[in-house]
This record gives structure tokens, sequence and C-alpha cells, in this order.
């Protein structure tokens, strides 16, 4: 029968983590958090896009059933205010303020504070028209995790979208150009740029 040496049992006990070992295991840990949390906070934000699109599409199409009978120029004098009156209590969109001050944070991308990752509202000639024809919804810093979703969810209600961020503006649907552009998602994709770069600018009527 052998016999049980307490002494060395003891002794492996009170053995621990070398300083190697401590070491690595850290940098595992680290290298994971520096790839991970990115990820997650792009993922985060993909799945925001349907609700903050579903929140501007509400919006758009209210502003085009009141504009009936309006004119030519229906849109004169619409500002952010009106969005941030009607988005007031939405649980997708912040917003601080009231009146042409008023500040709406998309929560995109960007910090949601002064222009950075914010929306705005303003009138805009179209088709020939003047001031108030038309107007366009402007979302600054959206990061490359919501493209092209967010441009394919408002395509819809759009007579044109501009992105403007892997190399300046340009128009990815134009509804009056000669030819049409039509809305193609993989020219959207293009056009975005890495990071909260990306300035989407919807133009309605």
């Amino acid at each position: 029968m052998q016999r049980f040496d307490r002494g060395r049992f003891g002794a492996m006990r009170q053995q621990g983590f070398s300083l190697m070992e401590v070491s690595i295991v850290t940098a595992i840990v680290l290298l994971i958090a520096i790839v991970g949390i990115p990820a997650i906070g792009g993922y985060v934000i993909e799945n925001k896009v349907p609700k903050v699109g579903e929140e501007l599409q509400r919006f758009i199409a209210s502003m085009k059933i009141n504009a009936q009978g309006g004119g030519i120029t229906p849109y004169a004098g619409l500002d952010t205010g009106a969005m941030a009156n009607a988005l007031r209590d939405s649980s997708v969109l912040s917003v601080q303020g009231s009146g042409a001050s008023a500040t709406i944070a998309h929560g995109l991308g960007g910090s949601g504070s002064g222009r950075n990752g914010i929306v705005e509202v303003a009138p805009a000639a179209f088709d020939g028209a003047g001031l108030g024809a038309a107007f366009t919804v402007t979302l600054t810093n959206v990061s490359q995790a919501a493209c092209p979703s967010l441009a394919s969810v408002l395509q819809r209600v759009s007579e044109s979208i501009s992105i403007d961020g892997a190399s300046g503006a340009k128009l990815v649907k134009d509804s009056i150009a000669t030819p049409r552009v039509l809305y193609r998602a993989a020219l959207a994709q293009a056009q975005c740029g890495h990071g909260d770069v990306n300035t989407f600018v919807f133009t309605a009527r």
C-alpha cells in the first residue's frame, strides 16, 4: 500500500501560475477585447438600422401627406424642429431641445452632440422648383456598419440619396437625372467610408 506523503502534497497545492503564464493569458484576453468589442459595436448599430429607418420613414410619409395642397413649395420653413416634435416620444432617436435649435441623435455613429451623429431637416429646391419644393433629411457621422442598410430602408421614400464617405459626396439614387440613377446597394456600399465618417442626405418631396 502506497504511503501518502502529506508534505509533498501540500507543496504541490501551493504552486500557482508563473509570470509567463499570466502574461500569455492577459495578452490573449486583451487581443479578444481589441478584436471583439468593435465587432459587437458594429453588430449593435446594424441592428438599430431598421428601427431608425422606420422612424424616419414615418416622418417623411407624414410630411408628404401634410404637404398635399400646399402649392409648389409646401416645405418652405420646414426645419429640424418639426421632426423633433414628431419624434419627441421616440424610443429609438434621442431628442433634445425644441424648435429649429433642437438636436436629434440617430445612434448610428458619432457622439450625438453638436453636428456629430445627428439628424437635420431642411427645405430644398428640386426639379427646377424653388426652395421648399422638397426637403432633405441629413444624417451625419453614420458608421459603416449602417451601410448600405440605411439607404436601402429609405430609398423607397426618397427621390435622391447622397452619401459622402469614401470619396466625397456622390448620388447613389437620383429619380430626376437623365438617365435616372437607380438605387443599387453595391454602389452605396462602395461609397461608404470606414468609421463614423459617412453623411447621408435623403431628398423627398
